[in-house]
């Protein structure tokens, strides 16, 4: 079953101690933009995958993160959320991993729970019949010269 947030409504993500974002609901809009940046767009084509990841993590979240808390520059000021600041905290590798697993990855969890499902009754295939035991059981009652 799809639970759907209807208040879509942002909420915090708890990353590291001392570290939460305050993120916007992953929409499909969100993931389309995000897919379509340029950074992610113009990577080479032996990207790896883990390239690949941290380029789309990046792109997602300079579009869904509204606010934190707990994020400062090397003097320890508080600073506030940027473009350059996001790029800058997903470079560390278990905030990277957070991200992923805490907001990321619920869209891809859903993706793939769709991709699990029976085909429709009363869709395409639901006229579809099996031909293949019927052309096996002919060859094998086929006149031999």
């Amino acid at each position: 079953m799809i639970r759907l947030n209807l208040t879509a409504t942002p909420e915090w993500l708890d990353l590291a101690p001392g570290l939460r974002l305050l993120v916007g609901p992953l929409t499909t809009a969100l993931m389309v933009s995000a897919r379509a940046d340029l950074a992610v767009e113009t990577l080479p084509e032996g990207a790896t995958q883990e390239e690949m990841a941290l380029a789309m993590a990046k792109s997602v979240a300079r579009r869904a993160v509204l606010d934190w808390e707990g994020v400062g520059d090397d003097a320890g000021n508080i600073i506030p959320v940027s473009p350059e600041g996001i790029d800058a905290l997903l470079e560390i590798w278990p905030v990277f991993e957070a991200f992923q697993t805490q907001y990321v990855a619920r869209g891809l969890l859903l993706d793939a729970e769709k991709n699990v499902s029976a085909p429709s009754l009363t869709g395409p295939s639901a006229g579809a019949t099996d031909i293949a035991p019927r052309v096996r059981g002919a060859a094998r009652t086929a006149p031999q010269d």
